[in-house]
């Protein structure tokens, strides 16, 4: 079917996001519910970036990562949630073909990144956990900041290659994406050629980055698990798994959202259920990073606690 549409090629130059199809009733509820989403998002993520940089005693390797992944989520949360908004709109719901690339583009570049911070972010807790002694020299400024390019390097790539291999398809007439944003089991599905290669694609390197950040944050967490089960008092073990609470929450709803909407071979046949998890990792989570990480974390508790006193003393 898709060869016989292939030979009344004519090029798109636009794409139509059909978003949520729902009554006029549920679209302004929706569209009340995903703005207040995003506000909450860009507060609480601004309010991270904030506090780690005014408080000094946030300026460690554990908060350096934090605050590049409060950057992250504010990032793709932006590129993602305007337009979504926009779809709501009777009137706004296309977008340009180039702006569609874009798009996916930076889509791709900050939440692969992200998944490769997030493995970082694991590495740096079982260096101060189970290599006390050696965690300066392992994670210096220098070792940190090399790390958060890898991992930007690493989300790039898989950005150029999704990318490239997602807009090298064929779109014949049909411009209508069952989707709130241009994602890729969306476009295969309106594309009029063969796309097994680009499903084979996704497929194996969603997997592979899955299976490599995993892997370092499952070892890394096994090391951690053994040498908090070595201390002898019910407390030190609390205090010091603690550390690592809200990062393995972070995780737990990061990895099990994209793993259910990429690295599955049938996901991209059940649209509706795409449409259901994307909210989780686009929107949802991206707002629920930095109240997990204030809520569970005493030391950023702490330091709100210390800029607002700072504020009431000023005035």
């Amino acid at each position: 079917m898709k060869n016989e549409l292939n030979k009344n090629y004519s090029e798109v130059m636009e794409f139509i996001l059909l978003g949520f199809q729902t009554s006029p009733d549920v679209q302004i509820l929706l569209f009340l519910l995903f703005l207040l989403i995003y506000m909450v998002t860009v507060v609480g993520n601004i309010s991270m970036l904030v506090v780690i940089k005014i408080d000094s005693r946030l300026h460690t390797p554990m908060y350096f990562f934090l605050r590049n992944l409060s950057y992250l989520d504010l990032c793709y949360s932006t590129v993602i949630a305007p337009k979504t908004l926009a779809t709501f709109l009777p009137k706004d719901k296309r977008i340009s073909y180039n702006g569609c690339a874009t798009q996916f583009f930076f889509f791709a570049l900050f939440v692969g990144t992200e998944g490769f911070l997030l493995a970082v972010m694991a590495y740096d807790r079982f260096s101060a956990i189970c290599s006390p002694f050696l965690y300066t020299v392992r994670m210096s400024q220098q070792a940190c900041v090399r790390l958060v390019i890898a991992s930007y390097i690493c989300g790039c790539i898989n950005s150029m290659i999704q990318t490239g291999f997602t807009f090298s398809l064929r779109f014949c007439g049909e411009n209508r994406l069952d989707h709130f944003f241009c994602d890729v089991p969306a476009l295969i599905k309106i594309s009029c050629v063969d796309t097994l290669v680009n499903e084979i694609v996704l497929f194996i390197l969603s997997a592979l980055i899955i299976i490599t950040t995993t892997t370092i944050i499952l070892v890394s967490y096994a090391c951690i698990l053994s040498t908090v089960l070595k201390i002898s008092s019910t407390h030190g073990r609390s205090k010091t798994f603690s550390t690592c609470s809200s990062h393995i929450t972070v995780v737990s709803l990061f990895y099990g959202t994209v793993f259910f909407m990429y690295a599955q071979p049938g996901a991209i046949s059940s649209p509706e259920k795409n449409k259901i998890i994307a909210v989780f990792y686009t929107l949802i989570i991206p707002m629920l990073n930095p109240l997990i990480y204030s809520l569970r974390n005493r030391e950023v508790k702490n330091a709100v606690k210390r800029i607002l006193l700072r504020k009431k003393s000023f005035h």
